[in-house]
């Protein structure tokens, strides 16, 4: 064996080693996260919606309202939405 192998070798090794402990960790990770939305439902929350909240924060305002607008484009194409506010009567 060159000492080109051996090296590019140790190399490896070490990313093989450092993916598996960040591995360990994400899985320790989604294991606490879990833990965490089970406390939630045990404190009568509802996880879908904490889900859904969870991920609506990570995107940008604009990138919410974007979305929000197509939802409703499609919800009223199919005739699922509701009356829209100037319709409300009252």
């Amino acid at each position: 064996m060159s000492n080109s192998d051996s090296v590019a070798g140790d190399q490896l090794r070490t990313f093989i080693e450092r993916i598996e402990r960040l591995e360990e960790e994400k899985k320790v990770i989604s294991d606490d996260i879990k833990d965490v939305y089970g406390e939630a439902k045990g404190n009568g929350y509802d996880v879908k919606i904490l889900r859904k909240v969870v991920s609506l924060r990570k995107k940008q305002p604009h990138e919410r309202e974007e979305e929000e607008t197509v939802l409703d484009l499609y919800l009223h194409a199919l005739g699922m939405a509701g009356p829209a506010d100037g319709d409300l009567e009252g």
